[in-house]
């Protein structure tokens, strides 16, 4: 028996011949990103179904010197969940850690673990009469193992945080193949360093996240959706503060659009109409919500809007008179990404600054990017309500999409140099994966990446976990 006959009979042992995967057939998926960017070779793909089933992995592959790539859902979109030209790792998936172990509606807490996709995890709480509010485009595949370890961000950050702000305890497998476990739903716990935000946001580079305990809230029983026209982003964030102030800071949602994106979507993707008679500059898709009773907020909404008219932030507005147009409104915000697909190729941004710099940040983005390819066409969306846009750029009409794709690394740094002289962020909820790790390196100072290395290499000394993920290591350097 080879050496690496006898390692995959010691995995199968663990979890199960039938969980060690290593056809073609079986593993294709696994070692490729969904958008084909990515993609890479492992020995084998193992599924195992616990915690204690991941730890003997983990242990295993310590002994072995196997590095170990952990995915979830598989939705990322810079590489980080597979891995590379490599066959001394393993994919690890956590698809199989799929069970919701408690639902405690009195603490507003229900612990689950890695593999539940987000989507079920939403159902499950509203089934108990608790809301769970972390919502993402790919919630229907996505797996919430992925969002801690990436601090997903999604649709209702402005009122509820990002993934690591709705976390109140983690159970995680760490290098040694030992369990910390810390699932306990207090939301007062000042015992040290709080070592759950070290993995929370660590893209599976310093442990595999077993099982966490999360926050739920009480359920909605008010809201309200609108989408509305504008001139430009300023008004947008003069109307966003009037909402916040006038609803009680019951604004959950607020996404800004140009008319680009509103003119793809309709073009692309079926069941996609502008709503309005004329085509508008800019559109700006908020929603108001609240688990208090009565229809306050939508007379909040509606004076709101009426004086927002009367000062000329806005030039139109709709306010979705059922759930199916509200579904309507966001069936065009959440289908912008497919569309600028289909549109031809596409250079992609996900940045955020502070929220009052916004405008001034489009301005200047824009003025880059036109001033280098004139033709381009800008689609800037995204939460304009924490300061996170996806300023993407679509290939000039006719024009050839590979060339278009060549030019990447100069609109990167264009748009990149910008943000860092905003003090913004270059990667704002999309995490660094593989895409962004040089990225990090070169904008990062030496006093970050020093401290992310010394972290590193306290918890996982032998460069175990996610080899050539957000920041190398002496060991995976050369990957």
């Amino acid at each position: 028996m080879t050496e690496t006959d006898s390692t995959l009979a010691r995995f199968a042992a663990v979890i199960g011949k039938q969980h060690v995967l290593t056809r073609t057939s079986e593993t294709a998926a696994y070692l490729r990103e969904w958008r084909g960017q990515f993609a890479g070779r492992a020995r084998a793909v193992l599924r195992p179904g616990s915690t204690r089933e991941v730890a003997e992995v983990v242990a295993i592959c310590a002994d072995q010197g196997l590095k170990i790539v952990p995915q979830s859902g598989n939705t990322g979109l810079v590489g980080g969940a597979v891995p590379q030209s490599d066959r001394q790792q393993v994919l690890l998936s956590l698809s199989r850690l799929n069970r919701i172990r408690a639902l405690d509606a009195a603490n507003d807490s229900m612990t689950v673990e890695a593999g539940c996709v987000l989507a079920d995890l939403q159902q499950a709480a509203a089934d108990a009469g608790r809301f769970f509010p972390l919502s993402l485009g790919a919630e229907g595949s996505c797996q919430i193992g992925g969002n801690l370890a990436t601090n997903a961000g999604g649709l209702n950050v402005l009122r509820y945080g990002n993934t690591r702000d709705l976390v109140l305890g983690l159970e995680v497998v760490l290098a040694d193949g030992s369990v910390w476990s810390a699932l306990r739903g207090l939301r007062k716990d000042n015992r040290g360093y709080d070592l759950k935000q070290l993995f929370v946001g660590s893209e599976g580079t310093l442990g595999i996240i077993t099982a966490a305990v999360l926050k739920l809230f009480p359920p909605l029983r008010q809201r309200y959706t609108a989408l509305l026209a504008l001139d430009d982003p300023a008004s947008g964030l003069a109307l966003a503060r009037r909402l916040r102030a006038d609803s009680g800071d019951n604004l959950t949602a607020c996404e800004l659009f140009p008319r680009f994106a509103m003119d793809i979507a309709v073009r692309h993707i079926d069941g996609c109409r502008d709503p309005f008679e004329s085509p508008q500059p800019w559109y700006l898709l908020v929603e108001l919500s609240s688990p208090a009773g009565g229809d306050w907020l939508e007379s909040a909404l509606q004076s709101a809007l009426a004086q927002a008219l009367d000062a000329g932030e806005i030039r139109d507005a709709v306010v979705a008179s059922s759930l199916r147009e509200a579904g309507d409104f966001w069936r065009i915000r959440e289908n912008i990404p497919e569309a600028q697909t289909r549109e031809g190729a596409s250079i992609k941004h996900d940045i955020s600054v502070a929220v009052s710099r916004i405008p001034e940040l489009l301005a200047r983005a824009s003025r880059a990017v036109h001033r280098a390819e004139p033709a381009l066409r800008i689609c800037a969306f995204g939460h304009i309500g924490d300061g996170n846009l996806h300023f993407n750029l679509s290939q000039p009409t006719g024009a050839d999409g590979a060339h278009f794709m060549t030019r990447q690394a100069e609109f990167n740094r264009m748009i990149h140099d910008i943000v860092d002289d905003m003090d913004g962020s270059f990667a704002a909820e999309h995490g660094i994966g593989r895409l962004k790790r040089d990225e990090l390196v070169q904008r990062a100072s030496s006093q970050e990446t020093g401290m992310m290395r010394v972290i590193k290499q306290a918890l996982d000394p032998q460069g175990l976990f996610n080899p050539g993920a957000v920041i190398a290591d002496a060991q995976s350097d050369s990957s």
